[in-house]
């Protein structure tokens, strides 16, 4: 762990400045270590408000978008639910992205409110998790049907009726969108009513064919763009030890980086 967060590699005061893509890639199995994850994004996001108040006077010249894809495996990020009212303004933002509503409750308990309440849109890409599914339905509201009803009364006199009202209905029932089609979704935005819309068939777009599922020549192969070679700076400072073995011949020298 210490070797793991003894040198600075990350340069994160550095998003911001200029467009930068940085990856973040952590197990799925194993959450031993996504503490260090959250410790980097509550770093984050006050190395960059600060820079956003004090040097670019109130907000970044680049917009830095954190795709939080599996929110829930990454652990708690400190004050979280603080964060997301108040990156904004500093030209940050935040998509949380996951699986089911209920998750989030998990891990940030009553601020789970505070946090969907500061996000400016929700896209329901289907799912059958009840917490989920009920909020949804609140939230898309009702719509007003009309009920015709007739009745007829057989006998020496027979009489006819006619029964006309209007009642609200749901405007999605929890089943209707529990088997929502899967090319479908459902799109939330600020100040305007929700809707129903197509997914965006990937393979349609002009840079598909640089992805790996077009061509797996693309795929990304990690292990050529990793090194275990420590890079030292100019500026760096180091302790210096000499050791010998026994006969007096100078065996080797080991540098160490403090």
């Amino acid at each position: 762990m210490r070797d793991l967060i003894e040198y600075d590699e990350l340069e994160l005061d550095r998003i911001g400045d200029e467009k930068t893509a940085f990856f973040v890639i952590i197990s799925d199995i194993d959450d031993s270590f996504n503490f260090i994850v959250a410790l980097m994004y509550s770093q984050l996001f006050n190395l960059l408000c600060n820079k956003a108040d004090n040097k670019y006077g109130g907000r970044l010249p680049v917009h830095v978008r954190c795709l939080l894809d599996e929110f829930a495996n990454i652990g708690i990020i400190p004050k979280f639910e603080k964060l997301v009212a108040t990156i904004r303004s500093r030209e940050i933002s935040a998509c949380v992205v996951l699986q089911a509503q209920s998750q989030l409750r998990a891990i940030y308990k009553d601020n789970m409110d505070t946090i969907i309440g500061n996000m400016d849109s929700r896209l329901f890409l289907g799912g059958s998790e009840k917490t989920t599914l009920k909020d949804l339905a609140e939230s898309l509201g009702k719509e007003t049907i009309d009920i015709y009803s007739n009745s007829v009364t057989k006998g020496n006199s027979p009489s006819f009726g006619q029964n006309y009202q209007k009642l609200g209905k749901e405007l999605m029932s929890i089943d209707e969108i529990a088997v929502m089609d899967g090319s479908k979704c459902i799109l939330q935005l600020r100040g305007v009513r929700p809707f129903l819309s197509s997914k965006f068939d990937i393979t349609k777009h002009k840079n598909y064919k640089y992805l790996s599922d077009a061509d797996k020549k693309n795929e990304l192969q990690i292990e050529t763009l990793l090194s275990t070679k420590l890079k030292i700076k100019p500026e760096d400072q180091f302790e210096h030890y000499d050791y010998e073995i026994p006969g007096d011949e100078l065996a080797a020298i080991k540098v160490v980086n403090t």
